[in-house]
């Protein structure tokens, strides 16, 4: 029971940090912005569904890639750490708004997919996979959703709680936490290769 506690917090904590809500947030209010308050509960259930299903899929096709293409799990943490780290400095030097502002209509997409599941979600949810296993994984990504469930239902409470300036404070600070993630990725991936190599 401890062991998977243990597991759980260290499955939740990137899959929060790859979310970054406080920049869903704002980017949810504005996209649903005049709509009545059963419009945006809709979009809201839509999204977290829309969300849960493409994790869930990609999670359980991500190892079936992997075999048909020869990529091992190491080639995998290196190359999805470097892509985290991408989103991370791009998230620190720019406004995240900017980037993640996805063409096309409001409803499931944009906000269930890629606001709250993009590609950078999904590379930390294989990698998750492969590091603690999929029931921590899984369960971590549900309570996450639950936790983004509940923050976009008080989307507007919160933010006028905290403030943009707060949001946008915050959100810089899980970029800079994404990025570290992202760096403990690619070193364990190189640790791995060296070490295989060392007993050949």
């Amino acid at each position: 029971m401890e062991q998977l506690l243990l597991k759980l917090i260290n499955t939740f904590i990137p899959i929060f940090v790859a979310i970054d809500i406080f920049v869903v947030l704002p980017l949810f209010i504005s996209l649903t912005e005049g709509m009545s308050k059963a419009e945006r509960s809709s979009v809201v259930r839509d999204s977290i569904v829309t969300a849960a299903l493409v994790s869930i899929a990609f999670i359980g096709l991500g190892e079936i890639v992997f075999k048909m293409l020869g990529i091992t799990t190491n080639d995998f943490k290196i190359a999805g750490g470097l892509i985290l780290l991408v989103f991370a400095v791009l998230d620190v030097v720019k406004h995240s708004e900017e980037r993640r502002m996805p063409p096309g209509k409001m409803g499931v997409v944009p906000i269930g997919v890629p606001l709250i599941v993009g590609p950078a979600v999904l590379t930390t949810l294989l990698v998750l996979v492969d590091h603690y296993g999929l029931l921590s994984t899984v369960l971590s990504l549900f309570f996450n959703l639950l936790v983004v469930y509940v923050s976009l239902i008080n989307a507007e409470r919160i933010i006028r709680l905290m403030g943009r300036g707060g949001i946008a404070a915050l959100s810089k600070i899980m970029a800079i936490l994404l990025g570290s993630i992202a760096v403990m990725m690619i070193r364990i991936g190189i640790e791995n290769i060296l070490r295989d190599y060392a007993v050949k």
